[in-house]
C-alpha cells in the first residue's frame, strides 16, 4: 500500500528530489491513520479512501515543511508585530482527507453521553 500513496504523492506534485523524504512520510502517516482506524477495521477495509487520505496528509507535510522557512508576511518595529504566514492549502488538504477516512475513524473529540435533557 505504501508504494500506491507514494505514487499517489507523486500524481499529486511530489518530485522525484523529494523521494527518500515523501516516503518516511508516507509510512509515518500510514501508521498514524491505521492507529486510528475503529477497532477491528483495517486500512484495506477503507478501500480506495485510506490510499488517498493518506496521500492527501503527506501532501500537507510537505507543503507546510517547505512553507516553515520562515517567510515572514509583515514586521512592525513599533509594539513589535511579526506576523509568518501560514498554509491554506496545506490545511484544507488535511481536512479533506479527515472527511474521507471518517466513516472509518475512532470517534473523536467532544460530545454527549447519558446527559439528561
Amino acid at each position: 500500500m505504501e508504494r500506491e500513496i507514494l505514487s499517489l504523492c507523486r500524481a499529486m506534485g511530489a518530485g522525484e528530489e523529494q523521494e527518500e523524504l515523501t516516503l518516511l512520510l508516507v509510512q509515518a502517516v500510514c501508521r498514524q491513520l491505521a492507529a486510528r482506524l475503529r477497532e477491528g477495521t483495517l486500512p484495506q477495509d477503507c478501500g480506495p479512501a485510506f490510499p488517498l487520505a493518506a496521500a492527501m496528509l503527506v501532501m500537507d507535510r510537505l507543503s507546510r515543511m517547505a512553507k516553515s522557512g520562515g517567510k515572514i508576511a509583515s514586521f512592525t518595529a513599533g509594539d513589535l508585530t511579526i506576523r509568518q504566514e501560514t498554509g491554506g492549502a496545506g490545511t484544507q488538504l488535511s481536512d479533506h482527507a479527515e472527511v474521507l477516512l471518517g466513516p472509518w475513524l475512532r470517534d473523536r473529540g467532544f460530545f454527549f453521553q447519558g446527559v439528561e435533557g
